[in-house]
């Protein structure tokens, strides 16, 4: 019902790029400067100014987008206010999650949210951390999930699990005999990394930091995008790695890969994160309530309880 014309200027206005917009809003290129040149001609003025493949907002530009912001907000309220009356749970929410979490955590949760709430849509934006913490910031999601701290003060993160990361080897390996494994054995052997921006990442240099070491001791021969080819790498017998627990079932069952505890264990928190002063939608907030019992149910069952209220700030 909110003014389509407007929701497609409001989100080029966001991230500044009709071909992001165009991503985000599931629209063609065309089909966005379409809607863009439909309110300029209506407001008989231009909203931006293009040059040199970058635009920016004219004076007009920065009142509409005001003026939009108030708009699309109050024309969420007055929804959510009419499904408070009739009890109706619908919208589309636009979910955002690191790669760990997207790929072994996320598809359960989801598939059992859509099943008690079939009339809500949901679409997912996997990332690393710093990539899901940037699109939270810049109102892009409704809710971003994400495996490393977020020091954000302008942000909610609520702690909702935590996981453990552990070194993993192939079977015949020789640190496959010990039962936990002291940072500094690490060095020793060849070792896969994930990419700069990834949570796992950044926990383990914390880790290393506080143990008096950092990556320069560490003989690093890779450095992939994602567990999986982590995983892969370790199997083929290209170095040894630190990789989340929850992303071993598979290997662990096949006997393919083994899982050892560091010394001292490194925890990690799986966080929610959204931005802290947005309205919250009743989608959005059933959401919340049943991924935070979610997770926690999987915390119980993994022996990792956090307190009812754990937050990162």
């Amino acid at each position: 019902m909110a003014d389509r014309r407007l929701q497609v200027f409001h989100t080029v206005a966001r991230v500044m790029s009709f071909t992001k917009a165009a991503e985000i809003l599931h629209m063609t290129q065309p089909a966005v400067t379409f809607q863009i040149k439909q309110l300029e001609d209506a407001f008989n003025t231009r909203l931006f100014d293009r040059t040199h493949n970058k635009i920016t907002l004219t004076e007009a530009g920065r009142v509409v987008y005001d003026y939009a912001e108030q708009i699309l907000e109050s024309y969420a309220k007055m929804a959510n206010d009419v499904k408070e009356l009739t009890g109706d749970i619908t919208g589309a929410l636009v979910i955002g999650a690191s790669t760990t979490i997207a790929e072994y955590m996320l598809p359960r949760l989801l598939g059992v949210f859509k099943k008690q709430f079939p009339d809500v849509t949901l679409r997912l934006q996997v990332g690393n951390t710093d990539a899901i913490v940037s699109m939270v910031e810049n109102n892009l999601l409704d809710l971003g999930i994400v495996e490393a701290p977020v020091y954000n003060k302008n942000l909610e993160v609520i702690t909702c699990r935590l996981d453990e990361l552990v070194v993993i080897v192939p079977p015949n390996h020789p640190l496959a005999a010990f039962d936990s494994i002291k940072p500094e054995q690490l060095t020793q052997y060849p070792f896969i990394l994930r990419e700069e921006g990834s949570g796992t990442r950044v926990v383990i240099d914390e880790y290393m930091r506080n143990a008096g070491m950092n990556f320069i001791d560490f003989d690093i021969v890779m450095e992939l995008g994602s567990p999986e080819s982590v995983k892969m790498a370790v199997e083929s017998e290209v170095g040894v790695a630190i990789t989340s627990r929850t992303t071993l079932s598979k290997e662990i069952k096949l006997n393919t890969l083994k899982a050892i505890p560091l010394k001292p264990p490194l925890m990690r928190p799986f966080s929610h994160v959204r931005q802290r002063h947005k309205f919250r939608h009743r989608a959005v907030a059933q959401l919340l309530e049943f991924a935070e019992e979610y997770c926690k149910e999987q915390a119980r069952n993994e022996g990792f309880i956090i307190p009812d209220d754990a937050s990162s700030n």
